[in-house]
């Protein structure tokens, strides 16, 4: 493992008393410091893909649209980690919102430890990616000492397990991703516990953890497999004759 610099970084977000921004280069390095140094190869030549890995390692989702039972759109996920009564403070009032806000905002909740390990993690897995870019020396360097040698064409699907291609990011659309980030239990952001998902995957799988949704899949095979009807359509079914 590195040993990290993790000096304080100024910022302006208005959430900047609940949690420092630290330095995640390595200890001892030269130039500024970089909450992000891993992502200065994709800022480079991919800044969309490294805005993404950036967004979903650090910021809740939340209501496309904006009004007062809403709840915000976007925020930090360890934000939500504070009481009612501590984001009172930064006018979000909880109990005005609808209880399935108040429950995914609190069910997206991480710390920040916890959100820039998944960013490595997720960035890691983008450069083994089909067609990724190769990576800078010591940006591979950097992110296999903590996860491992970085072999292209080894990343997933996480719940389908197909390879996922690169290209797939390009392929994104407003308000339609064709890659999102997955949870294998998805009350839980952890490094461990995330991946790239296509989207129809990641909807499919749902509010369920990877197990769960396999147990159900295989639920429904079987009761296909013994449906005469389900493996041949063209079966007449006597039953509406």
């Amino acid at each position: 493992m590195l040993e990290l610099c993790l000096k304080p970084i100024a910022s302006r977000s208005k959430y900047a008393q609940v949690q420092l921004r630290l330095c995640q280069c390595e200890k001892g390095h030269s130039g500024h410091c970089d909450e992000f140094p891993f992502l200065r190869g994709f800022k480079v030549s991919h800044p969309l893909v490294a805005k993404k890995i950036e967004r979903d390692a650090t910021m809740t989702t939340g209501a496309s649209w904006k009004s007062q039972d809403a709840g915000p759109n976007r925020i930090l996920r360890w934000v939500m980690l504070l009481s009612d009564e501590e984001l009172l403070g930064f006018s979000i009032d909880m109990k005005k919102l609808k209880p399935q806000v108040v429950a995914k905002l609190r069910e997206k909740a991480a710390s920040y430890k916890d959100c820039i390990e998944v960013s490595k993690k997720l960035t890691w897995l983008a450069y083994q990616m089909l067609d990724a870019p190769q990576p800078s020396a010591e940006i591979a360097a950097y992110l296999e000492a903590q996860f491992g040698a970085t072999i292209l064409g080894s990343t997933t699907c996480i719940v389908c397990r197909q390879p996922l291609s690169f290209n797939l990011f390009s392929e994104a659309r407003k308000g339609r991703a064709e890659i999102e980030t997955g949870h294998m239990n998805p009350r839980s952001h952890k490094a461990h516990n995330v991946g790239f998902v296509h989207r129809e995957c990641n909807i499919a799988q749902g509010q369920r953890t990877l197990q769960e949704f396999y147990s159900w899949i295989k639920e429904i095979l079987e009761r296909a497999e013994s449906n005469p009807i389900a493996r041949n359509p063209d079966v007449q079914n006597p039953e509406v004759d």
